[in-house]
Formats: structure tokens, sequence, C-alpha cells
């Protein structure tokens, strides 16, 4: 695959590249956020992108939030950073960013983060295709959803929850298997993100009887989307 990295320090930049190069891909490393953006507007040739949160001329989630806005979520990314606070995690995942690893890099952890969103995307690009529930119009190739005809405001983390509900009604699903499957690692059970996550899109969705799905909750055992029988044409 072809990668692409935001690295303004070159021996982190080299690094980067010699273990994305020594597990088959092709890596190039942008020494700025402008030079990376540059390549960006002339052609998408890379199946998945790693920007250094902190760069010299551009943050790194403005960055992100310029790719999500003007190509999407064709491409993964993955955010590399000193940081380790929650808050900040947060903000860079809600930013748009798919994951994120900190600093130093570790060639084992950098070779299973990366493949495994290349995975995921490689999925999720199969099954593009718009389809309904409950009262809902989900269409993942415009990552939207709508109810009424009227688009949901949702977090790129808050769409990408909902989507795994919605193509899985009925489902339950453990904190650990939502924890891995949107964030793609464990979220500690004192952390607050998952369940705020939840309550975000239980509150922007509606998701109430009368639209056809109940999203049922037990701290224990999980979540899941349930899906509601049409009882208006019962006497």
């Amino acid at each position: 695959m072809n990668i692409a990295s935001a690295e303004d320090d070159l021996a982190q930049g080299q690094l980067l590249q010699e273990i994305l190069v020594s597990a088959g891909h092709q890596c190039t490393v942008f020494p700025t956020g402008n030079a990376l953006l540059a390549a960006l507007q002339r052609e998408t040739p890379y199946d998945l992108l790693l920007i250094d949160w902190e760069l010299p001329d551009i943050n790194g989630l403005d960055i992100v939030r310029w790719i999500r806005g003007k190509l999407g979520y064709t491409i993964p990314v993955m955010l590399v950073t000193n940081r380790s606070l929650e808050e900040d995690l947060v903000e860079g995942l809600q930013a748009g960013a798919d994951d994120y690893m900190g600093k130093p890099v570790r060639k084992g952890e950098l070779i299973a983060r990366t493949e495994a969103l290349l995975r995921r995307h490689k999925s999720e690009a199969i099954n593009e295709s718009a389809f309904l529930c409950g009262a809902y119009e989900i269409n993942p190739a415009a990552t939207s959803i709508t109810l009424n005809g009227v688009k949901a405001d949702l977090a790129p983390k808050e769409y990408e929850l909902a989507l795994l509900l919605f193509r899985n009604p009925g489902r339950l699903f453990s904190r650990d298997v939502l924890s891995h499957s949107v964030w793609n690692r464990d979220i500690p059970a004192t952390s607050r993100t998952l369940d705020t996550h939840l309550s975000n899109i239980r509150r922007k969705l509606n998701l109430r009887p009368e639209n056809g799905v109940r999203l049922s909750s037990s701290y224990a055992l999980g979540y899941r989307l349930e899906l509601i029988a049409d009882t208006t044409s019962n006497p």
C-alpha cells in the first residue's frame, strides 16, 4: 500500500519509512504539513496518512480537518503524537482521525495499527450501498444518516458507531467490541468516551420506538440497536 507521512523530525520520518517499507508498503515522508497538503491537492494516490500532531507550519488537527472537508473519508488517517491526555486524544478523533499512536513509535504497534486501518477501510469500501433501518436511510458512500430527509449532524466517531449499530440490528455489542471496532483500541471502563458517544447518537438521531428503533444498554452486557415492529395497523 502507498502511505504518506507528515513528520518534521528527520530521524522519526526515516524510522517510519523503514518500518513501513519492511512491512511491504511504500512510504513518502513530507517534512511539513503544507507539503503534504500540496501533494494531496495535486492527486490523492495514498491509501493511508500518518500525521504528526505538532508540525512547525500547521497543526496536525487542521490537516485532518482539511482532509475530511475536502476529501471526505476516502483515506484513513492516523495521528502520531506525544500527547497522552484523554481530552487531547478525543479531540483528535473528533476532528476526523481514525486512530492515533504515541511516540516513540514501536515497530510492531505501527505495523499492526497500519494494517488494521487498511483492512477496515477496505472492508468498508466494499459495502457502500445505501440501506434502510427503521425510519433511517444510511448512505455509507456519502457518510450520512438521514431521518425524514434530514441529515444528522454527527461527529466522525459518532457516525462510525451509529453505522456499526445500524448495520447490525439486534446484535449485542460488548464495550470491548465497540471500542476496538470504532477506536481500534481498548477504552478503560473508567472512561466516559464510549458512553458520551452513545448518548450523543441517541440524542442526535432521535433513536426512539416511533422511528422504528431503540438503543438498549446494559453496562454489564453491552449495547444493542433493536428494531421495533410497526404496530400502527393493529386494532
